[in-house]
């Protein structure tokens, strides 16, 4: 199976912007990593043709396979792609949250949706009830192989190459990354790169959803898919990052609509949480400093809610804006930046 070839060939490499409106008045340089650039649209891509990759190697796919995943999204997609181009039969595993999009990407990919309607009895989550599924299916098969996102090793391997990217990028110019986290195979990835090469001075900051359970907090209502999560996944550790920030539902529009009006940036809603984290810790930056930030995904699949008044307004009661949080605007014309849209 040829891993290096045609539209796998350009997963990876992504750009590196400066992010030089959004946080103007900052005393430190901001970049972005642009992982919407990938074919598939988002940082995903690279772990599924990772695990895919390995699993290739190892054995434990061939042609007849089939591949059971759980997801609600990107990693869905990003192994849809992938098993299209391979000829492999793909199986994910959803839930009534997945959006109607991402539904029609899914099946646009050649995937086959298995629906989960009900929430695990114990739990009371989704994804315990997807996991579930994925066992039976697997079953069902004589020749079957789930990549588990969660706690597969090959996830976090990929997530070096995106640090070793920032780093090149910046000719090793790196004091700060935030990192959105979910199964925390970037977050991992990046830390581990990071280590293996000694960059001693670089601090990274863990964002996680207020509402998620990865960094300890209490399990809560969360409505911005592909952030935080209910359960904390087998591929995070103690010690993982240097800090954790949590950021709000709130937050996540909010930075998300920052982006938009001031850098012309369609993010999803773990990058609008990543910019809010670093607007948290402004002061707390050193001068002269150099900070990336990694944006796992486009916004064109959250039109529907992060980038809908209709849905905002039916979620939070009122429309969220785009000023500082003291009050003070960086630019008068923002504070209703969002309205405007509409």
């Amino acid at each position: 199976m040829a891993m290096n070839e045609g539209i796998l060939s350009t997963i990876g490499n992504t750009p590196l912007v400066h992010l030089a409106r959004v946080l103007k008045n900052s005393r430190f340089r901001v970049f972005a990593k642009l992982e919407g650039f990938n074919p598939g649209g988002s940082v995903k891509d690279r772990a599924a043709l990772r695990m895919i990759q390995s699993a290739i190697q190892a054995g434990f796919i061939r042609q007849g396979t089939v591949i059971v995943e759980s997801s609600s999204g990107n990693l869905g997609i990003g192994l849809a792609q992938v098993c299209l181009y391979l000829g492999l039969r793909f199986i994910c595993v959803i839930d009534p949250k997945t959006t109607r999009q991402n539904r029609r990407l899914l099946e646009a990919y050649g995937a086959e949706l298995e629906l989960v309607t009900e929430p695990d009895p114990l739990t009371g989550e989704f994804l315990q009830a997807r996991l579930s599924r994925v066992g039976h299916l697997l079953g069902s098969f004589d020749y079957s192989f789930w990549p588990n996102q969660y706690g597969n090793l090959a996830n976090p391997a990929a997530h070096r190459q995106t640090m070793q990217e920032i780093v090149e990028a910046l000719d090793g110019e790196l004091d700060y990354l935030f990192c959105s986290t979910s199964t925390c195979g970037t977050l991992r990835g990046c830390v581990e790169y990071a280590r293996s090469n000694s960059l001693k001075r670089l601090k990274i900051f863990a964002v996680d959803a207020v509402g998620s359970v990865i960094f300890g907090g209490p399990s809560a209502k969360r409505f911005i898919p592909g952030h935080g999560a209910a359960v904390t996944p087998a591929l995070y550790q103690a010690g993982l990052a240097d800090g954790c920030i949590h950021v709000t539902d709130q937050e996540c529009i909010t930075g998300c609509h920052m982006l938009l009006a001031r850098e012309a940036l369609l993010v999803g809603g773990s990058s609008g949480a990543t910019l809010m984290a670093v607007r948290r810790m402004r002061e707390q930056i050193p001068d002269g400093s150099t900070v990336a930030l990694i944006f796992p995904d486009r916004g064109e699949r959250y039109l529907d809610t992060i980038f809908s008044k209709a849905w905002v307004l039916e979620h939070f009661g009122a429309v969220v804006g785009t000023g500082d949080h003291d009050g003070n605007s960086e630019n008068p014309m923002i504070e209703s930046a969002y309205s405007s849209h509409y």
